[in-house]
Formats: structure tokens, sequence, C-alpha cells
């Protein structure tokens, strides 16, 4: 599946994703700036139309719960950003990734530790 978010999308989703299901008011609630109430309520909408999100009447409110899994969203908006920005090449991305000034020693441990997991998968 080809998913295409939005930065607002995207932010809506995350606040649906932490919550598992939420109300319009939740999400505006959760925004880091203050949008109005109808300005997502139309970001529901077309999230609906999408199909990452269905509905169920709640009161007078409606709940949203995400019919699109985070790993999906992530895997497409990778997907573009490798071939986007760094050409295709995955070591440019983990270059880019693993030189930042605020990746702990630990972290980089971590990484170390998966890199080789999968070379050893690969390698048999």
């Amino acid at each position: 599946m080809s998913v295409s978010l939005t930065k607002r999308e995207l932010d809506v989703m995350a606040v649906v994703w932490e919550l598992s299901s939420a109300t319009v008011g939740e999400v505006k609630d959760r925004m880091p700036d203050d949008l109005a109430y109808s300005t997502v309520l139309t970001i529901f909408r077309t999230l609906k139309t999408k199909g990452y999100v269905r509905y169920e009447q709640e009161g007078k409110a409606f709940r949203y719960y995400p019919l699109l899994h985070p790993d999906e969203a992530g895997d497409s908006a990778l997907g573009r950003l490798l071939s986007k920005v760094y050409q295709g090449s995955r070591e440019l991305l983990v270059t880019r990734l693993v030189s930042d000034e605020t990746v702990s020693p630990e972290e980089l441990r971590n990484i170390r530790k998966l890199l080789d997991e999968r070379l050893k998968e690969i390698e048999g």
C-alpha cells in the first residue's frame, strides 16, 4: 500500500496512534499549534477518504480509529526520503543518521548490533 500523508495528516495520525482512538477535540487539544476544530475535522475527513481511519459515533462526537499502522506510514515516508533526498543510497542515509552529534554511544552500539545481526542473516 502506497501511503501518502501530509504533515498535518501525520500530526493527526500520531495522536490517534498514541491514544489508540481519538475524537476531533482530543486531537485538537494535543496538537502543537492551535488548529481550529473545523480544520482537524477536515483532516479526519480526508484521512477517512484515503482509508487511513474509520469512525464510530460516540454521543454527539465521532471517535476515529486508525486503519493505517505506523510502520506502513514510516516505510512509505522512509522510501520517499531515501529516493528523493539520498538518491536511493541506504549507505548515505545511515551515514547521515549516525553522524548526528546527538546520537549516544549506546544508540550507536545498538545500531552496530542490529547491523551485525543483519549481516549474519544475509551471509548465513
